[in-house]
């Protein structure tokens, strides 16, 4: 099972995450946060580079893009050479990145948080490498606020982090984020469409560090 599965989460699913994050609608959704990045920008979780296109050249002077997973950000080739600015890719976990205090203007999490095994970790460690007054730009599903919905997130949740490269569906982001030393600037919500609700319920907005 151990090989079954290796074989399914190297060959398998980057494919499949890399095509439903860069689907049309969800690029939508991507539009309303990332055209926000201002200077030096880390982005965690840059996966196939879905962002890149997104960024503002008169805004952005690079960015930084972290992944854990070389299958993913090996598919980041094609978005690099097209980016509208300079790329710096890092092989590294959330959790423990290898930059210095202060380092970036902008973090940028997108549809990343539900996946990062010590979330809390992960988002103190953005927190360190923003600058004073930077921000944190985020676009993530999470827990639902209705009850119904939010039940069979809960119950899905243990066999769906096994198959989807340990996304988790019921985490309530904006929580995570403040707990984590974050103030939300702005946030807002709804139902992604041509999404079930149980993998649909979006929050984005913007935080900066406390």
């Amino acid at each position: 099972m151990g090989a079954v599965q290796s074989w399914y989460n190297r060959h398998v699913l980057p494919r499949w995450v890399s095509a439903a994050c860069g689907m049309p609608h969800v690029t939508a959704q991507r539009r309303r946060v990332v055209p926000a990045a201002r200077g030096v920008v880390l982005e965690v979780g840059i996966g196939p580079g879905h962002n890149l296109a997104l960024y503002d050249p008169c805004q952005v002077t690079r960015v930084i893009g972290a992944d854990p997973v070389a299958e993913m950000t090996e598919r980041a080739a094609d978005a690099i050479a097209r980016a509208p600015v300079p790329v710096e890719m890092l092989h590294a976990s959330a959790e423990d990145l290898p930059l210095e205090n202060g380092q970036a203007d902008t973090a940028v999490l997108t549809f990343t948080a539900c996946t990062i095994p010590r979330v809390e970790e992960g988002l103190a460690e953005l927190r360190r490498i923003l600058r004073p007054g930077g921000r944190l730009l985020f676009l993530e599903h999470g827990l639902s606020p209705d009850p119904e919905v939010a039940r069979w997130q809960r119950r899905m949740d243990p066999w769906w982090s096994r198959i989807a490269g340990g996304c988790h569906v019921n985490r309530e982001v904006p929580a995570l984020l403040g707990a984590a030393g974050f103030e939300i600037l702005k946030v807002e919500t709804e139902y992604a469409v041509k999404t079930p609700r149980v993998l649909g319920y979006l929050s984005w907005g913007a935080a900066a560090p406390r």
